[in-house]
Order: structure tokens, then sequence, then C-alpha cells
């Protein structure tokens, strides 16, 4: 079915200078680039001095870096699960991370979403993922079941970097590439995730593609090359040593897959995206000053992240934009610039950030974002509406911060400031009540 060219994308492949000889509009490609457990301190772009990313920074510094995104939830899968599908997989009910089940068809998103590279590749792209999935392991939930059509990784939730020996275990599966396990192990996982980007992006340069490139780096257990740890010898606490190192080692992959975008021209077709899928860990060295709190929690430290975007001739580089965005935005971003309208059966909640970041709109992509999550027997709920944010945890009275005054959360105004409290508490009632019940970690939601 041919969809409709939205006019604002229509204009965006004039400006960025995409055209055929019979003036169709060449479609732009989409690089969706996702670290794991990534401090919101731990890059050169955020005024770090120990972590080392002079190719994030340069990504940064030809682009645009959104000093209030957010994921979508502070834990692994249920984020990813937000990034594909466009919508707050709280409506769904996946809100946990899945054990690595393969003959379990409901420990995984759904097959009621329809996910990015689905709605991409019936435009014309050729769609790709490389490295770490976490969004279901049985035959229908798999990648190359679910839109991509060039696939390299592990289906699992965490893995061995180096060294392993393949079995069912999860962080030790064995790599796959469409749909086939491998018997090698590469000298080190970052490298050899890096190395497949880079054939993609090299083997698809003279058609629209789309590449989720999801790395699994920083995330525990951390084991760089020895080489790559004595760099940063001066660091005296071991495992914050290993981490950097392997933020290093990230860097240095995210900088080939950059390379080969200008080395085959397609540096201005390609709208890149980089974000963390949750804060940084505080227990494996993740540094998420002065954010409050870590991975786990609706603080700061676990939803606040480092968040890129980058399009060079089309959005502005080495600028910020303040405003809260969401990583759920990508979804809704990467339609537009395809030309693909936002589907109607589906309540999508991330919005087309182009406008915004072009400056041609105004006024702030969303009014609220909204948060859950449900550790043990109880949920949590958190919104951001401007400068303040709410949290409720449990049964316990929201907390209120106002977070253009006091980023580190360390002042709780609730008791100041009760009416903005009453209105944040009845904003996060309305959207609770159009999502689907909660689920425990571990766990699928409850059949209805």
């Amino acid at each position: 079915m041919r969809r409709h060219v939205p006019l604002y994308a229509a204009m965006v492949f004039a400006a960025a200078g995409l055209q055929t000889a019979a003036a169709e509009p060449v479609k732009p490609n989409v690089l969706v680039i996702v670290s794991d457990d990534h401090g919101w301190a731990d890059a050169g772009f955020q005024g770090s001095k120990e972590a080392v990313t002079p190719h994030l920074d340069a990504l940064a510094q030809g682009g645009v870096r959104c000093t209030n995104g957010y994921a979508s939830h502070c834990v692994c899968s249920p984020s990813r699960a937000g990034l594909m599908t466009g919508r707050y997989q709280a409506r769904f009910g996946f809100e946990y991370n899945p054990e690595h089940d393969p003959k379990n068809e409901r420990l995984g998103v759904p097959l009621t979403e329809k996910l990015l590279p689905q709605y991409l590749k019936e435009a014309g792209y050729k769609t790709g993922w490389v490295g770490k999935w976490h969004l279901g392991a049985s035959p229908k939930l798999v990648p190359w079941s679910r839109g991509f059509d060039a696939t390299y990784g592990f289906i699992g939730g965490g893995h061995q970097y180096r060294d392993w020996k393949p079995d069912g275990r999860d962080q030790y599966l064995p790599l796959v590439r469409n749909g086939k396990e491998l018997p090698d192990v590469p000298p080190h996982l970052t490298a050899a995730l890096g190395e497949e980007a880079v054939a993609f992006v090299r083997a698809n340069r003279e058609r629209p593609w789309m590449l989720y490139l999801a790395f699994n780096a920083p995330h525990a257990p951390h084991q760089p090359t020895a080489a790559r740890e004595a760099k940063f010898k001066d660091v005296a606490n071991p495992q914050r040593r290993k981490y950097l190192a392997q933020l290093s080692l990230l860097d240095d992959a995210i900088g080939e897959v950059v390379a080969a975008l200008k080395d085959t021209d397609q540096t201005r077709r390609t709208l890149v995206f980089f974000f963390s899928d949750n804060g940084g860990q505080l227990l494996h060295s993740g540094n998420n000053d002065p954010l409050r709190a870590g991975k786990g929690t609706l603080y700061e430290g676990g939803i606040h992240v480092p968040f890129l975007v980058s399009w060079p001739g089309t959005l502005a580089e080495g600028t910020t934009y303040d405003e809260p965005v969401i990583a759920l935005d990508i979804f809704a971003t990467g339609l537009a610039v395809a030309g693909v309208s936002p589907p109607k059966e589906a309540k999508i909640d991330g919005v087309n950030l182009l406008p915004h970041l072009t400056g041609k709109v105004k006024t702030p992509p969303h009014e609220r974002l909204f948060w859950r999550t449900k550790q043990e027997s109880q949920v949590t709920h958190a919104v951001r509406e401007g400068q303040w944010k709410a949290i409720r945890i449990g049964r316990k009275p929201a907390e209120l911060y106002d977070l253009k005054a006091d980023i580190g959360e360390s002042k709780n105004l609730a008791a100041e400031q009760p009416e903005v409290v009453e209105r944040l508490a009845a904003a996060i009632d309305a959207w609770d009540k159009e999502m689907a019940p909660s689920s425990s970690t571990g766990k699928p939601p409850a059949s209805k």
C-alpha cells in the first residue's frame, strides 16, 4: 500500500539534497545506536574528565545534545520495547526483563505490537539489527521474525564479551546471523558488533536503510581487552577502571560506524540517534552525577540518559535542546523521515522531533512524560511536566521536585506546592487508567 509522504518529510528530503534524477525524494537512512546502563556523567560531551569518548563527543559536536533526554523505563528490556513500538510499554504490559525461554511466546513484546522495522520495511527500507535483542526468544519474537532483514547478535538480555563457551544459558548464548547460530566466538563482542554494523552500512549504500545497533556495553560484566584497560591504569577502583575501558571500546565501535557513513558518502542522508536504554548501574561503577540514584529507579539517575541526535545539513551542529524528549520519539521521527504516516490502529506516544529540533515548532514536544515500574509488589510512578517532576513510590505520598533548580532531586517540595502535587497525581492516575495492569519483573502480565 502506498503511504502518503507528509509535507514536512518532503521538505526535509529537499533540504538535505536527497533527489534522484526523476526528482523523486530519496528517503534518508535511520541509524539508532543504543548503549546499555550508560552513566549520565560517563561521556566527554557530558563533561566527564574520566570517560574517554572522542567519537561520541564528535557526534555530539556534529548534532544536537538533548539535555533532557529520557529512556521510557528504568531497566533494559521495557525501555527497548518502548523504542521499537513508539508506545509506553505499559500500554501492552511489558514492564519486565524477560527470562530467556525460546519455548515461551509470552516472554517478549506481544505480537499485537508492530515494530519500527516492520513499518520501514514496508516503505522500501533495508532493515538491520546488530547487537542485543532481549525482546523475546521464541521463534515468533526474534528479530528476523519482526521486520529485520539482516540480523547479527545475541537474543538474550546480557552477554559475555570474550572467551565464552557458547551454550543455552543467558550470558553464554551463541551469536546468530540471519537466524543461524555461529560456532565461533569473536575476540571481543563490542568490536564484532561494530564491524558488523560497518559491513551493513557499506553493503547498503545505494538504498535507504534502518539499522538498530543495540550494544550491551557498558553493561556488566566488564571485560575489556587488557590493552584497553591498561590505558586507564591511573583509575584506582578496578571495577571502575574496567567499566571505563569497556566504554572506550564502545566508543571506538561507534566511531567505526560513523566513519563508514563518511567513507560511503552517506553522512548527510543519515539521521542518527544515540541514547542509553536506562541510567547507569551504580553497583557496577556507572556515574550518574549529579542525578539521584540509578538503574531500576524512577529518580533521574534511572531514566535521564545521554541522548544525541545528528543529521548534518539538516540539524544545526554543536547545539543543545533543553525541552524533555524521550526514546519513544525515535519511532515517530523515523516514520516521518521515511514518509510513513503514523498508524491509526495504535496510540503512538512518541512525536516527530525534527520540527522541534530545527526550530520550526517552538512549543515543547510533550506536555507531560510518564513512567511506571513494578519491583516486587510495589508500583512506582513518575511524571514530568515542564520543570516539575513528581514521583510516587507505592503507597507513600508523592514527592515533588523542581528539576530546573534541583536536578539532583535533593529537596522535596510537596509540602510547599500542594496544588502542583495534586495536579500531577491526577495526571498519573488518568494516564495509568489507559495502561495495561502492571507486571512483575521477569513475568508477563496475567491473561485477561
